[in-house]
């Protein structure tokens, strides 16, 4: 195997790494805005949510589509803001 051949085999495994953490952050968002509906809780922004997976799942992006990193970023922050919205629970009263 010669070292063109090596590194494109490394490409594509980092690659399909990237697309699987991708992949698995956008079930993850998907989740916690399904939970968070069946609770009664708010889930901010629906454009948030809607928004992060069109952003994963349409061809256009800051970075070219081997390299998940935007993508990740995206979902990431999307997350963060569901998770966000929870009110925060009761805590103890003053005195």
């Amino acid at each position: 195997m010669d070292s063109t051949t090596a590194l494109l085999v490394i490409a594509v495994v980092v690659a399909a790494g990237l697309l699987a953490v991708a992949l698995a952050l956008l079930v993850r968002l998907v989740r916690a805005r399904r939970t968070l509906l069946r609770a009664g809780l708010p889930t901010g922004p629906r454009w948030v949510f809607w928004g992060a997976v069109a952003y994963l799942l349409l061809p256009t992006d800051l970075l070219p589509d081997p390299v998940y990193l935007d993508d990740i970023a995206v979902l990431l922050l999307a997350l963060r803001s569901l998770r966000a919205a929870r009110p925060l629970p009761p805590g103890p009263t003053g005195p």
